[in-house]
């Protein structure tokens, strides 16, 4: 159920451009959460709200180009470091073909921050959804467990890094003491 929140002036992109851009970073996200696009049932649950801000400014300066924020959000355990990484730079090459400018024209002005949703509290039609329910209604009920495999797998790595940081807190206490 992907659900992406972008920012960015009302004059950015010509209508065409910016209707083209929205439909692509729809496409993309429901891609980076291992769905296939072109699954009327993912099209028909991911939404995008455009935001229009009133004004950017930059060091304190109204910025005279065309700032992108975009904020994907998914059920936690939907991304990886590595499809994190490689949303960002889709999102990033979409907006430069929006613009019809060269990526190196437009990386210094577009922000992702891909954002997960804690488990059980994705809610929506009067409801939460766990990602094991997501998975199966997108992937369907025999993919369910997928959904389940993908949520250890994240809570894996969430304990990992816990564990880590708590063993570095250890050393450098014992160095101190």
């Amino acid at each position: 159920m992907p659900m992406i929140d972008a920012l960015w002036p009302e004059d950015a992109l010509t209508p065409e451009a910016e209707a083209h851009l929205v439909k692509e970073l729809t496409d993309i996200l429901i891609k980076a959460e291992g769905y296939d696009p072109a699954n009327p049932i993912a099209q028909g649950v991911s939404v995008l709200n455009l935001h229009r801000p009133a004004a950017v400014f930059v060091g304190g300066e109204r910025s005279k180009a065309a700032r992108y924020r975009i904020i994907p959000s998914a059920p936690e355990g939907q991304y990886t470091d590595e499809s994190r990484r490689a949303l960002v730079k889709a999102i990033t090459e979409a907006v430069a073909r929006a613009e019809n400018r060269p990526f190196d024209e437009v990386v210094s002005r577009v922000w992702v921050f891909p954002t997960e949703i804690p488990d059980g509290t994705w809610g929506s039609r009067a409801t939460i959804y766990t990602l094991p329910d997501i998975h199966a209604l997108l992937a369907g009920e025999a993919e369910r467990s997928a959904g389940a495999e993908r949520l250890a797998r994240r809570r894996r790595e969430k304990a990992r890094m816990t564990f880590e940081a708590t063993v570095d807190v250890l050393q450098r206490a014992s160095h101190n003491a």
